[in-house]
């Protein structure tokens, strides 16, 4: 990324400062030979420090690493060179950003894709989340904080596109991708998602080669999966599952194509040594269940909010949608020349849909072990952070998970029953500590992804999903409700003893996999990471901004598909 580095009078770095073009570029996804594919990537231009010209233009899909520094400010401009159509089909009769204020329209007005509804596919529009990051409201990526080229139509809450990241948060793989209003599932299919990572040059984990491997060894993978024409432009659907309500909705995309930092089933060559993987699904709906071909064991390191207590043992690992891992694997003891397969055994939908076809989605890229001398292996501690227990001080909230059902399947997948424009509900105090009880109703697990906070797994718990539907119907009647939902106790549906989280989610979460058929419970602090648990409490402001300020923030399920369509709702964080 361009970056221009502003010191203070004596030196230390306070703010690093970037400008980011969105664009429409073609890229080598499918493996060479074949047709190339366009793409919305991140980009921006080098300048030279002697002339003061641009020595360099770049842009990719997905975007480059961010790498900020613990306790450097970074300001990003945010700039949408996007001028002309989307290239995947907006469904206008959702709720979505519409620039144009065309309205909700009904199926019957929108013709087939292509071309669709010109008004709803022009202009395209943007903003940009970090994920997982302790951000203000206003540099959150709120959905409606939308703008389109040259800013010249914006969405409610936008106020600007020059973000500021105070990045005062622990040590992490976090990663940002667009979030606009109803077409985050497309405008990431396109190719707007990337990495952003936090390091702490005092922690001696997070100096490359000290502990952990050095940068040549440390990669991060990104894992999505699409499905390509024969032109090499990416296969979107174009027809709805209930088409005379949403004529191009459908519940979940799965591509037939797995694709790892922008390539297509790559191979990496891997010296005889330790590699440290920054692995992210970043898949719109796919989960992934990760193992070698050689069934090896690794060690899990980091999660979505930083390092573990201790490193875990694993010889796979289940990441949904927005999870990030942080794993080490070791090739040393692998032959010379031996090619191993990074396999994923997932189901789609996860957790009871088809088995994944070893020939394609089954398998996610290929090792290559070298015959080169083997890595002096660096020594892995065995405590890696302190992790504070969170205790709730406030009353507990129980949530559900509903789908509305349609002819042919889901016309959308609700919180609480409520649409995103419902009134307010999950409104904490600034500083408190909250539980939070969410009831799957559906039939498939939902990454819940919450925005400011990192939170930690509590349990899970078996539950009488029937007899509990049945009773919170007669509570609140058929969603989508009108009115503040009815909460109805989980106490007397429970089944057998809570069963604890995985040994590597134990760490700081900011999505974590809701299964179906059970309770998930989660314990929320709303204050930072780094805060002194013995100074935080309800009403007290530790943040370095005020979070009450702004737009706000949402909650959501992070199956991009389900977000776009009603599966997300507001988060007001309040001060007493």
């Amino acid at each position: 990324m361009p970056k221009v580095v502003k010191k203070a009078s004596s030196g230390e770095i306070i703010s690093h400062n970037y400008i980011v073009y969105v664009s429409q570029f073609k890229e080598q996804i499918l493996p060479d030979g074949f047709p190339m594919t366009t793409v919305f990537g991140y980009g921006g231009r080098v300048f030279s420090k002697i002339t003061g010209k641009i020595i360099n233009n770049f842009r990719r899909a997905p975007g480059a690493t961010f790498e900020a520094v613990r306790g450097v400010t970074m300001n990003v401009q945010w700039i949408n060179n996007l001028n002309g159509p989307s290239l995947l089909p907006v469904d206008p009769t959702l709720h979505w950003a519409d620039p144009n204020n065309i309205g909700m329209v009904e199926s019957s007005s929108v013709p087939p894709f292509p071309p669709g509804l010109t008004k709803a596919q022009i202009p395209v529009p943007i903003v940009t989340h970090v994920h997982g990051g302790e951000n203000s409201s206003v540099f959150d990526g709120h959905p409606d904080a939308w703008f389109t080229e040259g800013e010249n139509k914006i969405g409610s809450e936008f106020i600007t596109s020059l973000y500021r990241y105070p990045n005062k948060q622990n040590p992490t793989t976090l990663w940002y991708h667009d979030h606009t209003l109803g077409i985050t599932r497309l405008n990431v299919v396109m190719g707007l998602a990337g990495f952003y990572i936090i390091r702490d040059p005092k922690n001696p984990l997070d100096i490359p080669g000290k502990i952990l491997p050095d940068k040549r060894h440390e990669i991060p993978l990104v894992i999505q999966d699409r499905t390509f024409n024969i032109d090499g432009s990416f296969n979107f659907p174009n027809v709805g599952i209930n088409p005379d309500i949403h004529p191009y909705w459908q519940p979940e995309f799965f591509g037939d194509t797995i694709m790892v930092n922008g390539r297509t089933w790559p191979n990496l060559n891997v010296d005889k040594g330790e590699y440290r993987f920054r692995i992210l699904n970043g898949s719109n709906a796919r989960f992934y269940n990760f193992k070698f071909s050689n069934d090896m064991e690794f060690f899990q390191i980091g999660s979505d909010g930083g390092y573990l207590e201790e490193p875990v043992k694993l010889n796979s690992i289940l990441l949904s949608p927005g999870e990030r891992a942080d794993i080490l694997v070791d090739f040393s003891k692998i032959t010379s020349g031996k090619k191993l397969i990074l396999q994923n055994t997932a189901n789609a939908p996860f957790p009871s849909g088809e088995v994944p076809d070893s020939d394609t989605v089954g398998k996610i890229m290929q090792f290559t072990v070298l015959n080169c001398r083997p890595i002096k292996k660096l020594k892995l501690p065995k405590k890696l952070n302190v992790i504070p227990k969170l205790t709730p001080d406030v009353p507990k909230r129980t949530l559900v998970l509903f789908e509305v059902a349609g002819e042919n399947g889901p016309l959308e997948v609700l919180l609480n029953g409520q649409k995103w424009s419902a009134p307010v509900s999950e409104t904490p105090v600034v500083g408190s500590t909250e539980e939070w009880e969410i009831v799957n109703l559906t039939g498939d697990a939902h990454p819940i992804h919450l925005h400011l906070v990192q939170f930690q797994i509590l349990n899970r718990q078996l539950f009488k999903v029937d007899d509990y539907s049945t009773k919170w119907l007669e509570f609140n009647g058929e969603p989508p409700l009108n009115h503040p939902t009815v909460v109805l106790p989980t106490e007397g549906y429970l089944v057998g003893d809570p069963i604890l989280p995985d040994g590597n989610e134990g760490g700081w979460k900011d999505t974590i996999r809701v299964n179906p058929g059970e309770v998930t419970r989660i314990v929320i602090r709303f204050a930072p990471q780094y805060a002194d648990p013995d100074l935080v409490k309800p009403g007290v402001n530790i943040f370095p901004f005020n979070p009450s300020s702004g737009p706000g923030y949402v909650w959501h399920c992070h199956i991009l598909d389900h977000e776009d369509n009603e599966m997300m709702r507001p988060l007001k964080i309040i001060t007493k």
